[in-house]
């Protein structure tokens, strides 16, 4: 492993870092009602959006050069943080980072319509490492493309489009990454001090392309994101988060369009994700590590986006600190493998509980509905997770391979669970159902037959 450069970054800031993820971690969310669909709208009015000064800081007046604009972008945000916020602009045209973005608080990074932000293919730019969140375990890795640390009202806006030009750089390592991967989770099982968990060029472990940690009052809006090293926008520990009108074509395994992690307050709507892996996923953290912190992703509204690709609307499977409290409605559905999907393994514990769904019309399904509790298990199985209280009404598939799935196991079965007029217009089978609990279908029907139940 190489953490040369890590070494010096690490003892002038640790101690900092302690206190700033202690006060992370034991941030609460707001008090809001159960889950029923009267309670949206006091989500909605909940969240605070950013707000910014009507200043712009063009890159340009910076002395911005296409071949490598950081240096020009790194000052205009330094500059509108200092001077009270405002928009840092990228105007029209191709422009390279040879390195990561990092946000500060009141700044706006404006993408203007026609402009292209690229980033460099070179791993080396994204040292020294950040804090993250890797697959649910906390560590020291390369820092995201776009990075914001305890950070409040910030923005990345504008009808241009941010480039992860990952194809031959961050995208070659995913077939590299098993030995490392596996050291990370061995050290949030076995409670490995999170500064000691630091990864680097030997390692081969992908950054986000987009990240949110420990930050509040986010907007991200219109853009347009290509080739992402892994996954796309991903926001951990963070409250009052809104994610409309972009658009995500990033087709690469681990490609997921929004991960929401740990995270409360959260409004995801008029989006359009074209995946190679979850379009918009509900996660809490991985394991051990993510019982220690325990905060659960709760309050969330997914509504009126378009998906396609991979799994569509997902929970799971990084899901230990529990997840809660989730609203998904009026949302369209292309060709997905499975379009509403719960999962978790036996060694994850944690929570799914008090998710609504309804209004959603899905092209074509491998699974349309989908409740799994044994995703990737392997370290003994003594940890099932819950699953209780959903209700998932108006799903309209054109076809299914099979309609409903629920894998629950005999110590902890799936319970209450309450499936409301879900049609299959064409499909192979009807269900595949065991070790639930209260689980009840009305109104579903298969190939134009009314379905019940079978246990």
């Amino acid at each position: 492993m190489n953490n040369s450069i890590f070494k010096p970054f690490t003892l002038l800031i640790f101690p900092v870092l302690l206190v700033m993820l202690n006060l992370t971690h034991t941030l609460q969310a707001q008090p809001l009602g159960e889950a029923n669909w009267e309670n949206v709208p006091q989500i909605l009015d909940a969240i605070r959006e950013p707000v910014f000064p009507d200043k712009d800081y063009i890159i340009t007046d910076f002395g911005a050069e296409q071949s490598d604009a950081l240096p020009a972008i790194r000052e205009a945000i330094r500059t509108a943080n200092e001077e009270g916020g405002g928009r840092v602009v990228i105007p029209e045209g191709e422009w390279l980072s040879k390195g990561p973005v990092h946000l500060k608080s009141n700044v706006n990074l404006h993408i203007s319509e026609n402009a292209v932000l690229r980033f460099s293919e070179n791993p080396e730019d994204y040292l020294p490492q950040v804090l993250t969140r890797w697959e649910g375990t906390e560590a020291f890795n390369f820092s995201p493309l776009i990075y914001a640390y305890h950070v409040n009202n910030v923005a990345i806006t504008g009808k241009g489009t941010i480039d992860g030009n990952a194809e031959n750089g961050f995208g070659t390592w995913r077939d590299k990454q098993k030995p490392a991967q596996n050291r990370l989770r061995e050290m949030g099982g076995n409670g490995t001090p999170v500064h000691e968990r630091v990864f680097g060029l030997d390692d081969y472990l992908r950054p986000s392309m987009i990240q949110f940690f420990g930050s509040s009052q986010i907007l991200i809006e219109d853009v347009t994101i290509h080739d992402s090293p892994m996954w796309v926008n991903h926001i951990i520990f963070s409250s009052h988060i809104t994610v409309r009108g972009i658009t995500v074509e990033s087709y690469r395994l681990n490609n997921d369009g929004v991960a929401i992690d740990s995270s409360t307050l959260v409004l995801i709507e008029n989006n359009s994700f074209s995946t190679g892996d979850d379009s918009i996923v509900i996660k809490s953290g991985r394991d051990q590590d993510a019982w220690k912190i325990g905060r659960p992703t709760e309050h969330v509204v997914v509504r009126n986006n378009y998906m396609e690709g991979h799994n569509a609307l997902a929970i799971g499977s990084e899901m230990s600190g529990g997840a809660r409290n989730i609203f998904m409605e009026d949302n369209q559905l292309g060709k997905v493998r499975s379009a509403i999907y719960f999962k978790s393994n036996l060694d994850r514990g944690g929570f799914i509980r008090n998710v609504r769904v309804r209004n959603i019309e899905v092209e074509e399904a491998e699974i349309l509905l989908r409740f799994s509790t044994d995703y990737h298990s392997h370290r003994g199985g003594n940890y099932p997770a819950v699953y209780d209280d959903f209700v998932i009404e108006n799903v309209t598939a054109e076809k299914a391979n099979l309609a409903v799935e629920a894998t629950g196991v005999a110590q902890e079965p799936i319970r209450n669970v309450w499936v409301k007029n879900l049609v299959v217009k064409e499909g192979e089978k009807d269900q595949e159902i065991n070790h639930v609990e209260n689980f009840n279908f009305e109104n579903v029907k298969v190939n134009g037959k009314t379905i019940e139940v079978k246990l």
